[in-house]
């Protein structure tokens, strides 16, 4: 091992292998599982925020309506309490992928994802949910002169089409702001992010379903799902639930609908969190706006700093594993901690001999156009929302919505989206899925290297409305 790689490994030596968020000491206990045989009116799958959310937002609509939710582990567990606390009001995974693919709705998008995003503000504050919730923006960080021409070009585009709430920002404008000798400048996104304890979101949410009179079931996995008379039937280990109508908020794991499985994708994401900065190593860097931060390549970091000023950086690495298959052993890739450790000290140079405190990864769902799809089945007892694709910590509220839109059979602006009636498409069966993604992620990292400019293979993607993103 070179003696910079050793200099990072030992900035991993007290890392614990697990998601900080979840070692919050305000966790809660984990409730009983489901046995027997349950009725509702409304039966959600999956305790993440999906599912959360719209347990939620279907009792606030109708608080007569008798909900059950079921959690294959405990609430929170898995990406939503793993994730790095981004909350975003985009509901196309940024304004570029929403350009290339909704053009003409794109106006009405940027509003409903920032009145989504107002409105999850309100929840927290009117429930008294204590995640951490700061209003503050995200800076996306030029690296290299290309990124700097590309944020320039956005910032122009968002201008025409009269989107305001972006400032462009030079290299001393940016480093003001953060510093580190990498950025060249950045594009600040002022309204549109908030950052927050992705776990403790979670958590606030399960005790305000739970006050609302929903009946929460963890340990409890949803097995299959079958129609029963004039509603749906989901068996579990140790029972079954019988329900008029069924949400399925299961994202990254096996949908009980089996002809959705092919529009989504796992992808194993990984961070690390530092322990706190000293008040000298916190000036050194300034961020007393405490913004999140991404930089601009195809295979990006995101970064941002805690309440106890800890960083927690992440990103880069983005691991498909052979046919989909999830593993918990997939989790932790000790490879991919030390390049990430590389790369933090690259960027903060000044924060030489600060350690990182844990370390973790997880699986997330991706599809070919990296932004959420919905649908429904069996004759529209059944809806589901799926494909976040990272960005899904304030897009799943909005999901839930929609889910209860086509549940009720109602027309709303919601459901009358394009994004909403049409659907991604489908990843092939392997050995095609895995050779193509692993294509797509070299001709990425490619591109990266060579001042951005896309290859064969990535521009006849993009023709066709499929990628990979990391």
């Amino acid at each position: 091992m070179a003696p910079a790689a050793m200099t990072f490994a030992s900035s991993l030596a007290d890392a614990q292998p697990v998601p900080f968020w979840l070692e919050d000491p305000g966790k809660p206990g984990a409730l009983p599982a489901l046995t027997g045989t349950e009725r509702c009116d409304l039966l959600v799958v999956g305790g993440g925020y999906s599912g959360l959310w719209t347990a939620l937002l279907a009792k606030e609509r109708d608080p007569g309506r008798d909900v059950v939710l079921i959690e294959g582990r405990e609430a929170g567990w898995a990406a939503s309490g793993r994730n790095g606390g981004f909350c975003a009001a985009s509901l196309t995974h940024g304004l570029g992928n929403g350009l290339a693919r909704w053009p003409g709705e794109l106006p009405l998008l940027e509003e409903l994802g920032l009145r989504n995003l107002d409105a999850i503000g309100e929840t927290v504050a009117r429930y008294g949910i204590d995640c951490d919730f700061e209003r503050t923006g995200e800076i996306d960080v030029a690296t290299e002169p290309h990124q700097l021409r590309e944020l320039e070009e956005m910032h122009q585009e968002a201008a025409r089409l009269g989107f305001t709430g972006l400032e462009l920002l030079d290299r001393d404008a940016v480093r003001a702001e953060v510093d580190s000798p990498t950025f060249l400048g950045g594009l600040w996104d002022r309204e549109g992010v908030a950052m927050l304890h992705p776990a403790k979101l979670a958590w606030g949410l399960k005790r305000v379903c739970e006050e609302k009179g929903v009946r929460i079931f963890e340990n409890t996995p949803g097995l299959e799902l079958a129609r029963a008379g004039a509603g749906m039937a989901v068996r579990t280990p140790y029972g079954r639930v019988y329900a008029r109508q069924v949400a399925l908020g299961t994202n990254v794991f096996p949908s009980l609908v089996r002809r959705v499985r092919p529009y989504t994708v796992p992808v194993y994401d990984y961070a690390l969190m530092t322990e706190p900065l000293s008040p000298e190593q916190l000036k050194s860097v300034g961020w007393q706006r405490r913004q999140g931060l991404g930089d601009s390549a195809n295979q990006f970091h995101y970064f941002r700093i805690t309440a106890d000023h800890r960083i927690l950086w992440g990103g880069y690495d983005a691991i498909y594993p052979y046919g989909g298959r999830l593993s918990e052993a997939m989790d932790h890739r000790p490879e991919t901690y030390l390049k990430l450790a590389g790369h933090f000290f690259r960027c903060f140079p000044q924060l030489e001999g600060l350690r990182f405190s844990h370390a973790w990864g997880g699986a997330i769902d991706t599809c070919s156009r990296f932004s959420a799809f919905f649908g429904t089945a069996h004759g529209g007892r059944v809806a589901y929302a799926a494909g976040y694709t990272g960005l899904g910590v304030g897009a799943t509220r909005f999901g839930a919505d929609v889910m209860l839109d086509l549940l009720g059979g109602e027309d709303t602006e919601r459901t009358r989206l394009e994004m909403v009636r049409s659907k991604p498409l489908p990843f092939p069966p392997e050995p095609v899925a895995w050779a193509g993604i692993g294509i797509t992620k070299w001709s990425l990292a490619r591109a990266d290297a060579h001042g951005g400019r896309r290859n064969l293979w990535l521009r006849a993607m993009d023709r066709l409305g499929l990628g990979f993103d990391s």
